[in-house]
């Protein structure tokens, strides 16, 4: 697989954003790879960002330190400004009132 070397910058930062949460909290691999279901070898590839890594992996290690909130918003539409000016050039100019239908009122009911 080629992956660009963007990504493999993102995954880099990832994987020792990783580490460093898990030695700040004071846990070894053995424990992390294990509350995460994964084995210890896994953790270690996704401590060097290891592309090649499930992204499932990934998302049961973040879970184990607390940090699924941060994957759960990652690609959120809320924060992709591409994507809301985009989304902006094809509302309407205006807004007219729906027509009415011809002899039907619905407050004569």
């Amino acid at each position: 697989m080629r992956v660009i070397i963007p990504v493999k910058n993102a995954l880099r930062k990832l994987g020792q954003d990783i580490s460093k949460a898990r030695r700040r909290r004071r846990i070894t691999m053995a424990l992390l790879s294990e509350r995460a279901g994964i084995l210890p070898k896994t953790l270690g590839r996704i401590e060097k960002g290891d592309p090649a890594t499930s992204i499932a992996a990934y998302a049961s290690v973040l879970f184990s330190l607390g940090l699924i909130e941060r994957l759960r918003d990652m690609a959120d539409a809320n924060y992709d400004p591409v994507g809301r000016e985009m989304e902006e050039e094809f509302l309407p100019k205006r807004v007219r009132p729906p027509k009415k239908i011809c002899g039907v009122n619905n407050q004569d009911e």
